[in-house]
């Protein structure tokens, strides 16, 4: 994938302004699409988009699906406009600050419940019918799913009862009839998610911007995916709990590293053949993404070359393993059904000659973290003399960093390592986030990629996550009085100096997309 010469702003969907308690595809997301276009940029990166849960945290990272929206997205107002509720939504007092996940989770599912019975009785629509019968392979397992996960408490699948968890033909035939309401429910909830967020994308891509998506290697152990497609994951057979989990070995974030929990793929079968299985899963789901994005993210892109293997009983990441993944035959499967496929390569971490091998083959883009470029010498492959290709992407910090201004003034962030950056920026820290933003724009990589709160010059109050824990993260929100012309003019000024404001010939990209029903990539 060859990218185009610009910039971009990393912001979640959550952390966007809005009345009902957390971000959404209302009409806070288009005014920030028009900040993009204000301000030169070409690009809107956001974190992962699927349903999330309390029991980890809300993470976007450990979600429910790899294919369905998160129902917090959808916009409330527009499903007043439609007539799906007789009165427009009259939210409590929300922070414009912070996402109160429990009150905005109540807030929501309340005004979603009448939107669905207003939704019932106005008939339901050709187009959702359509949209059904066109996502049946994921929404089907998907809604059957978290219909099940209400009756039971929202208990893990694994611990219910045994004929449901093994998903027994007989028993689920049952369960359908049972739970027809709730599972209809669940349809209509992504039905308006998705249908909001391609008439979004295709916004954006009308001015100019292009969607990066994040795409996490590994998915939740309580989602649809292991619940529907248990064969392609490591598991005992006896409780269905995971055999071996994911995470990375210590590194500069964990001493002990990081123990994500997710469960390991069975990417082979016992016979040593390619399982697939899994890998139809896959091209599904790489298919799905683009529906959503024009560029996907992969975290944890190192994974596919060889990944850490924790015994599922190890408390931490220290006593894993590495095991050698599926490789550039993977990419190249995928490539035979699906065709181009735009990816930036997530190469963070305890990066091997056989990973950058995979990555150049492949000619991904990879990344470029700037606060990562200070903490030793010259030679340092972050420091932006020392980047050797365009093709690749350049961060200030990501969303499991702390903020440009958090990080300088840190104290846990040494002495030596600020010293480094304010001869190398020539400057005398007064102003850090700016000097961070030169310093990417000023770089020979393709992308620059900042994040909203670097820009602005927030600090590590507003950081969006702390690795390796569970608790207030995924949280700060943007209050809007903060994207005002002065720092649209600043940061157009800055892209236009630095050669990074849009050409005429856009970038190679996933597709477009427009609202379900019609017959698009999106539907």
């Amino acid at each position: 994938m060859k990218l185009q010469r610009g910039s971009g702003i990393l912001l979640h969907l959550s952390s966007l302004p809005g009345p009902h308690g957390i971000g959404d595809l209302g009409q806070a997301a288009y005014r920030f699409v028009d900040f993009l276009k204000r301000s030169g940029q070409q690009y809107w990166q956001f974190l992962p988009l699927g349903p999330c849960s309390r029991a980890f945290g809300m993470s976007p990272y450990m979600s429910l699906s790899a294919f369905a929206g998160n129902p917090l997205f959808i916009d409330l107002q527009r499903l007043y406009e439609q007539g799906l509720l007789e009165r427009a939504p009259e939210p409590p007092g929300f922070s414009e600050h912070l996402v109160d996940f429990d009150a905005a989770l109540d807030f929501k599912h309340q005004q979603l419940g009448l939107a669905f019975q207003g939704f019932r009785k106005n008939g339901e629509s050709v187009d959702f019918e359509k949209f059904c019968r066109r996502q049946q392979g994921w929404l089907e397992a998907y809604s059957l799913f978290m219909a099940l996960r209400e009756k039971y408490g929202k208990r893990p699948w694994a611990t219910w009862p045994r004929d449901v968890a093994l998903m027994k033909s007989e028993t689920l035939q049952e369960a359908r009839r049972e739970l027809a309401e709730r599972i209809r429910y669940h349809q209509f909830l992504q039905y308006c998610f998705f249908d909001q967020w391609c008439r979004l994308r295709t916004y954006a891509n009308e001015k100019g911007i292009l969607l990066i998506g994040d795409l996490p290697i590994y998915v939740g152990l309580d989602s649809a995916d292991v619940w529907a497609n248990q064969q392609n994951y490591l598991l005992n057979s006896a409780d269905l709990t995971a055999i071996k989990v994911a995470g990375v070995p210590p590194d500069y974030f964990s001493e002990t590293g990081q123990r994500w929990g997710n469960p390991i793929y069975r990417w082979r079968t016992a016979d040593g053949s390619i399982n697939k299985t899994l890998y139809d899963w896959w091209r599904r789901r790489f298919a799905g993404n683009y529906r959503i994005a024009d560029i996907i993210r992969i975290d944890h892109f190192r994974g596919f070359e060889s990944y850490w293997q924790i015994p599922a009983e190890e408390e931490t990441a220290v006593g894993g393993e590495w095991v050698e993944g599926p490789g550039i035959e993977f990419f190249q499967e995928m490539g035979k059904s699906i065709g181009s496929l735009p990816i930036i390569a997530e190469d963070l971490g305890i990066i091997t000659p056989a990973v950058e091998a995979l990555r150049d083959q492949l000619r991904y883009p990879g990344m470029k973290v700037l606060q990562f470029a200070f903490d030793s010498d010259e030679s340092n492959a972050y420091l932006p003399h020392n980047f050797t290709t365009t093709n690749c992407v350049v961060y200030s910090g990501t969303h499991d960093n702390d903020t440009a201004v958090g990080w300088y003034l840190s104290p846990k962030v040494p002495e030596y390592s600020k010293a480094r950056l304010r001869r190398y920026a020539n400057c005398d820290g007064s102003e850090i986030h700016w000097h961070f933003i030169r310093l990417a724009f000023s770089s020979v990589a393709a992308v620059a990629i900042i994040p909203l709160q670097d820009v602005l010059g927030f600090g590590s109050d507003c950081r969006m996550n702390m690795p390796s824990t569970v608790k207030d993260n995924w949280r700060w929100r943007i209050a809007e009085r903060y994207l005002d012309d002065a720092i649209a003019d600043r940061l157009l000024s800055e892209t236009g100096f630095y050669g990074r404001l849009p050409q005429q010939q856009p970038p190679e990209t996933g597709g477009e997309a427009v609202a379900p029903g019609q017959e698009t990539v999106c539907s």
